[in-house]
């Protein structure tokens, strides 16, 4: 998953994807850093389900053990500082990976997956980014709030490990310039992203072979 002139979708990606992908572009993100971790949340029963879910939603039982397992491979990662989404999958997902590292997780609640508003509890099977959901954050509103959050999660003690939603990891490779990859956006699937020169890319430390679902 190499970045190139200009970000693309790999594979058959959600619709409205390439006006989330041009947004992002308007301004991208520039951290100091040249490394970073990024963690989706282990899986819900509505993540399971394809439904758009509230910032309540607890993990499965798969979700748990996925999270588990995540905390395993990042065990051995030079990890200094957690920053997570408040959302309680992502919540719980980072303190177990934290227990494992010996560190506490921040939340920010810029972090948190778009508020789809009255889409919450509906089929997210046929999501449309560009959507303006009623009540929720249009999708200007939705990249403008993950690059404030990512900027300042980014900027505290490094490595940083970000664990957050599929719609932020999104966000967060066309801030970055970095084509979206399908393949990446599985449930507590450890990624590695880093930086040579102006240029970043992203690797997997660990792919999944099962069908996580690819949103929220």
């Amino acid at each position: 998953m190499q970045a190139q002139a200009s970000s693309h979708v790999a594979h058959a990606a959600p619709p409205g994807l390439d006006e989330l992908i041009r947004l992002a572009a308007a301004q991208p993100l520039a951290p100091d850093c040249d490394h970073f971790y990024f963690l989706r949340h282990g899986q819900t029963g509505r993540n399971a389900q394809r439904i758009f879910q509230a910032v309540d939603e607890p993990l499965s039982e798969l979700g748990l053990q996925q999270a588990a397992r995540a905390a395993q491979l990042l065990a051995g990662e030079p990890i200094r500082t957690i920053v997570c989404s408040d959302a309680r999958r992502a919540h719980d997902t980072a303190q177990t990976v934290a227990t494992a590292l010996r560190l506490v997780p921040t939340p920010h609640e810029a972090l948190r997956e778009r508020n789809f508003g009255a889409l919450i509890g509906t089929s997210s099977a046929q999501i449309d980014w560009a959507c303006e959901p009623e009540g929720g954050e249009t999708l200007a509103q939705f990249v403008a709030r993950k690059r404030r959050g990512l900027a300042a999660a980014l900027a505290e003690p490094g490595p940083v490990l970000v664990v957050a939603h599929g719609g932020t990891l999104y966000a967060l490779a066309a801030l970055l310039g970095v084509p979206v990859d399908l393949g990446l956006l599985g449930n507590a699937q450890p990624l590695r992203f880093f930086r040579s020169g102006p240029t970043w890319a992203v690797t997997p430390l660990l792919r999944q072979a099962d069908g996580d679902s690819a949103l929220a």
